[in-house]
């Protein structure tokens, strides 16, 4: 093939298309420039382009005024305060914060590294110098992006303060526009002040004075050139030239500080030359301070609630000097730790793989809503790690059945002295959690002994959807395939928290109202003004007064006469519900332990179990066996600290009419032994509720669920 050939012929084409579209294009050139003439097309780019740059400065000088740099230096010095129910401090946020000092407390010498490193025309600016901004729009056309550099000392506090590291002309435009307010607001001292008290400088240390204890063991105003200048010099990158972890790369960037300030006239070269040569010592003498942060999971939940509700970030609501209002209770926060650093309240870890039984519990005031104590869980705590009190997604077991079950029946006209089928069932396969059906049974004594056929049973008849979209009512979110008998049980497809448990029940103890549960009251930001305010939220109609009161008396019954007897407080009475849920991979072993209690003033729901069930990973017994013991010491060290404020309806047992004989007690219990109709013929004729002596009677049989 002759390629010479092909390439010649080729090149005639293109020579003859070319003569071809000339014409063409020289007409088309003539008429451009006619039509821009005529329009003058000029003229209105140029215009267009002043009025981009025109409105992008009004908006960054609108950004600029409305952010308050009038409160910078109390945001950047001051700490975040939390504060609990009764507006006394409870701990605070240290966050990216620093021991603060004062210019004066500040050797001199890092004041000349640091000008003739990073900002040698510091003194004689307004926060912006135009040769780094000239050099950043190169660097830009040059690179495709900025290169960093140029920024002035005002410019980086103005970064670290208000933006991101993002290099963007946008953010060094925002920069420029700050810097600007800054130094209209504050002095070059107070500048430098500022940000030498809130420069990172690694190893988990912020600010120069902290920084100077970190790396020399002397405070801040002791330092002498050569570790000023290692500091200073950190400023670069403080993780790849702090002294501790990359010791030449410090003394290779200390030499270049030395040289800066020899540029700067504030050394001379004789002096830098002998510097460089003096060995560097590194001593420690750091103290980390972490007692502030003395309610972990509870400040945690503050963190997430403030970003949630709120709109501030963790961030800033750590590093901004705002006051948090809160309802927590250090009393009952107190309390609830202690009970959960006591090991002995546990079961002992997994023998397999060593596997900690974990747990979580939360006390909600029913009245206001507020959080006033939480616990997420055992073990090592990391911050904003998994709290299983607000966090985790769990089956509620029987603790559900006031939810699903007996409130939408008393709703539909059922009472406590209601008959109740208690039955091997034809449309959903439920037992007893001690495998015997009792017959006819009235309605409060299925739900202090949690029997499940007889839930069930009256879970269809009140009518699946009806339940279902009571427990909604009452807080807890469902989905399409919940709509099942097994919901009556506390079967889910998701689970719930118990957080959103023990709100629910606060419904009950406060006359059949709820309050949305939260942790924060009010933020206030640096100034003092209110930012953030829900102390007075909507109040929400779950169920009459009557019904509220109806379950409570029913829901005392528990743990005087069911199976949460051995949860009971003692010199306390409380209502509430014990919940169980089975391990399906260890036959006869349970999965999740609940415990929900209330009195008039606080609400607690316990949770117990592994994070991951299995084989290996159960809980044996039940919730009024194993969990109680632990419910019952957090209740007793809370309790004492509540305004023991007393129900205003008895419990269901001892307002019974009618005395049982104790021949027809024997019988009873007889019949319970054998698995028998024990109620029968006896509730059938009358006898009513049962008084006092039941009481004594059934305080006798185990617990079994």
């Amino acid at each position: 093939m002759d390629f010479k050939h092909i390439l010649h012929k080729i090149g005639e084409y293109l020579k003859t298309f070319w003569a071809w579209l000339k014409p063409y294009l020289s007409r088309f050139h003539q008429w451009r420039k006619r039509i821009w003439k005529k329009y003058q097309v000029n003229k209105i780019i140029l215009l267009l382009g002043l009025t981009v740059v025109l409105v992008t400065s009004i908006y960054l000088f609108y950004l600029a005024k409305t952010q308050n740099v009038g409160m910078l230096k109390d945001g950047l010095e001051m700490r975040t305060v939390i504060y609990d129910k009764s507006d006394q401090e409870a701990g605070m946020f240290h966050g990216q914060k620093g021991t603060v000092v004062t210019l004066d407390q500040v050797s001199p010498h890092v004041v000349d590294a640091l000008v003739s490193t990073e900002d040698r025309r510091f003194y004689t600016h307004n926060g912006y110098d135009i040769k780094g901004i000239l050099r950043a729009v190169v660097g830009r056309v040059t690179s495709g992006r900025i290169t960093g550099g140029g920024s002035t000392i005002t410019q980086q506090l103005a970064k670290n303060a208000y933006l991101t590291l993002d290099q963007t002309l946008t953010r060094k435009a925002r920069e420029l526009f700050l810097s600007i307010e800054i130094e209209k607001k504050y002095s070059k001292d107070e500048i430098l002040e500022m940000y030498l008290n809130n420069i990172y400088m690694a190893n988990g240390v912020w600010g120069i004075e902290d920084a100077s204890h970190r790396y020399f063991a002397k405070p801040a105003a002791d330092l002498t050139k050569d570790e000023a200048a290692v500091l200073v010099g950190m400023l670069k990158g403080p993780e790849i030239y702090n002294p501790i972890d990359h010791y030449d790369n410090a003394i290779a960037r200390r030499d270049v500080v030395f040289d800066s300030m020899v540029a700067n006239e504030k050394m001379d070269e004789t002096e830098a030359a002998q510097l460089k040569q003096a060995p560097l010592y590194i001593s420690d003498n750091y103290q980390v301070s972490t007692d502030s942060y003395r309610y972990p999971y509870y400040f945690d939940e503050v963190l997430r609630e403030a970003e949630a509700k709120a709109k501030i970030s963790p961030e800033d609501l750590q590093n901004k000097g705002y006051k948090v209002y809160t309802y927590l209770d250090q009393n009952y926060q107190q309390g609830m730790d202690t009970s959960f650093q006591n090991d002995y309240l546990f079961p002992g870890n997994a023998p397999s793989d060593n596997a900690m039984v974990q747990g979580a519990s939360i006390a909600v005031n029913p009245k206001t809503g507020g959080v006033e104590a939480v616990v997420g869980g055992r073990g090592e705590k990391t911050v904003l790690g998994l709290n299983r009190a607000t966090q985790s997604r769990l089956s509620p077991g029987s603790t559900m059945k006031p939810l699903a079950v007996y409130t939408p029946a008393l709703e539909a006209g059922y009472t406590a002295d209601s008959i109740l089928k208690d039955e091997k069932l034809s449309y959903y396969d439920v037992e007893n959690y001690d495998k015997i059906y009792r017959g006819d049974v009235p309605l409060h004594l299925a739900l202090e002994q949690s029997l499940n056929a007889s839930a069930v049973w009256l879970f269809h008849e009140v009518g699946i959807d009806t339940g279902a979209k009571k427990v909604e009512k009452f807080g807890i979110s469902l989905v399409k395939e919940d709509h099942y008998h097994g919901l009556a049980l506390g079967g889910m497809t998701k689970g719930t928290s118990p957080m959103k448990m023990a709100n629910a029940y606060a419904v009950f103890a406060n006359e059949g109202k709820q309050m949305p549960a939260r942790f924060i009251r009010k933020i206030e930001d640096a100034s003092g003004a209110i930012v953030y305010e829900n102390e007075h939220p909507r109040e929400k109609s779950v169920t009459s007064k009557k019904i509220a009161n109806d379950m409570t008396s029913m829901l005392q019954g528990v743990f005087t006469n069911g199976t949460g007897v051995s949860a009971q407080p003692y010199g306390y009475n409380m209502a509430g519900k014990t919940g169980t849920t089975e391990n399906i991979a260890a036959a006869g072993s349970s999965k999740d332990q609940w415990i929900i209690g209330y009195t008039p003033d606080v609400v607690i729901a316990t949770w117990m179990g592994f994070d991951e069930s299995g084989p290996d990973h159960y809980l044996t017994g039940s919730s009024g066996q194993i969990l109680s013991q632990l419910f019952k010491d957090q209740a007793e060290r809370i309790l004492p600290n509540s305004p023991g404020t007393q129900f205003d309806v008895g419990n269901v047992n001892t307002e019974s009419e009618g005395l049982l004989s104790e021949s027809e007690l024997e019988d009873l219990e007889n019949q319970l032994k054998e698995g028998a109709d024990y109620w029968g013929d006896k509730i059938k004729e009358g006898a009513g509720k049962v008084k006092d002596k039941v009481s004594n009677w059934w305080n006798s049989v185990k617990d079994n669920w």
